[in-house]
């Protein structure tokens, strides 16, 4: 993907909301862009493969309200090629799929602009099967189209075959199609299709928001009028929608619909993300910690070249091993200089990551505690051993000072920093303040401590009020409640599948 004199545009199909079933190239063309021109459907996660040197152009067109017509977005893409830019244009589901980009690659191809088409998931294929209603089944049919439900109902000659459509294809997929429901009802009844025909609408498919009306020929309109449900909205008519109720799936995910802020620092937060997600919540990223090496290395320089003087070393957290690795390897080292030295950990994510190195922890307790360690060393003769403990600055002090009441000598060095971030949280005010939040999540004491430093401190209880807090454990809760706040979730197995799992058992749908 090289840039010419003349640019060249990708013309890329995002997929139908779910920014996880975008393809492979998909993504490098993002990454490679040096201007990407995206519509009202493509998901905003996506812009986050694309370079921050990048121009991003949203051009979107939702239920008629267009940002710009398509002919200057064609006339956008052009401009953007011949002033020798890589232009990614990113559309929602796939580009030649009622996506009009067979218009904008004719555009470019007739002015000499290099054109590339990247397939995506077409919204045809992917909210029915998010919806649990397979297009084709050998039981029930083994033909199907897509239409568009887009036409004009007063135009006096429709494009739509629709004899054929009544009485000749299985299963029908109509995109754009909801004000012109009653249309389409009437026509496929009109031609020929039994008025018990299954028909199921999906709005906002394969997303959070997902929602979908179930009916027949005869009563969708009214179902879909009583549900409130509108656009973007796919409509599937044929027996294969009666599969629903055995195949739904996506809809049935115990957090749904649940909106979820994580305060997790980034380069930490994707596990969580990933886990919520994947139980249906919508997750918003909102780091207000991030993390970082010391300033000066000058004691873990020392403390690495005396290792062999060491007894125990001792990880207190994932970060804190792979910091001490990090920079043991920029010393030319690796894990052989351990050599004898026994090694604790807390948590099992902590274990897992120091095996990661080839190093297997000796104590690994259930409680995942810096407490858990000094009940843990009381069946350790520690007097007079020494003890490196590589962790955050900011860590409590309990740990070094009980180990060094038992008798040993600990170096306490920090391996990390903790820093609050510089952001602006108007986007979450406005989201708190009009109860677009169901559930805020808080890993460490420090993330429950920098959230409320961004927040009106006048204002805390009151954008908080209707908003369920999800603690990672009893330390981070005693934190919060210190604070004033009121922490509904606790997670008694102090892990992200154990605050996850709290969330669920708390107020998860049933």
């Amino acid at each position: 993907m090289q840039t010419q004199s003349t640019g060249k545009v990708y013309l890329v199909g995002a997929g139908p909301g779910d920014p996880g079933l975008i393809t492979l190239k998909g993504i490098e063309c993002l990454k490679a862009a040096d201007v990407v021109i995206y519509d009202y459907l493509a998901s905003p996660q996506l812009l986050g493969y694309v370079s921050p040197k990048a121009e991003s152009i949203y051009v979107g067109k939702k239920g008629g309200d267009h940002t710009l017509p398509q002919q200057e977005i064609n006339q956008l893409i052009l401009e953007k090629a011949r002033s020798g830019l890589i232009v990614t244009r990113l559309k929602g589901g796939d580009p030649f799929i009622f996506g009009r980009g067979g218009e904008e690659a004719e555009l470019l191809i007739e002015h000499g602009i290099p054109v590339e088409i990247v397939p995506g998931v077409t919204s045809a294929v992917a909210a029915p099967a998010y919806a649990g209603i397979p297009l084709t089944h050998r039981d029930y049919t083994a033909t199907v189209a897509f239409v568009t439900g887009h036409e004009d109902p007063t135009k006096a000659e429709s494009k739509i075959d629709w004899p054929s459509l009544a009485q000749g294809i299985g299963t029908l997929v109509f995109f754009m199609g909801v004000k012109n429901l009653p249309n389409i009802v009437g026509n496929l009844m009109k031609y020929g299709k039994p008025e018990h025909t299954p028909v199921a609408l999906i709005q906002w498919g394969t997303t959070y928001r997902q929602k979908t009306v179930t009916g027949t020929l005869a009563t969708i309109v009214d179902a879909v009028r009583e549900s409130g449900i509108g656009s973007p909205s796919i409509i599937v008519v044929g027996e294969v929608v009666g599969l629903r109720n055995k195949l739904k799936w996506f809809e049935d995910r115990p957090l749904m619909g649940k909106t979820v802020v994580v305060t997790r620092a980034r380069e930490q937060a994707s596990d969580l993300v990933f886990q919520l997600s994947g139980l249906g919540a919508n997750c918003i990223e909102f780091p207000v910690i991030t993390i970082s090496p010391p300033e000066d290395w000058t004691e873990m320089d020392r403390a690495i070249d005396n290792l062999p003087t060491y007894d125990w070393l001792i990880f207190t957290s994932v970060n804190g091993v792979k910091f001490f690795f990090d920079r043991l390897f920029e010393k030319g080292l690796d894990s052989r200089r351990l050599g004898r030295i026994q090694t604790a950990v807390i948590g099992p994510a902590t274990a897992e990551k120091l095996l990661g190195y080839g190093v297997k922890s000796d104590i690994a307790p259930e409680s995942f505690r810096a407490e858990s360690i000094i009940e843990a060393f009381s069946n350790q003769p520690v007097a007079g051993k020494r003890i490196l403990l590589p962790r955050a600055r900011e860590a409590r002090s309990i740990l070094p000072e009980e180990l060094t009441r038992m008798g040993a000598q600990v170096d306490d060095i920090a391996a990390y920093h903790t820093h609050s971030t510089r952001q602006d949280a108007g986007h979450l005010i406005s989201l708190l303040e009009n109860h677009q939040v169901d559930i805020i999540t808080f890993t460490s004491s420090s993330t429950v401590q920098n959230f409320l430093a961004m927040l009106p401190p006048d204002r805390i209880h009151a954008l908080l009020d209707s908003v369920t807090l999800a603690s990672i454990g009893p330390i981070t809760t005693a934190t919060a409640e210190k604070k004033g706040l009121t922490v509904h979730v606790t997670a008694s197995v102090y892990t992200i599948p154990g605050l996850c799992q709290a969330i669920v058992d708390h107020g998860g749908n049933s």
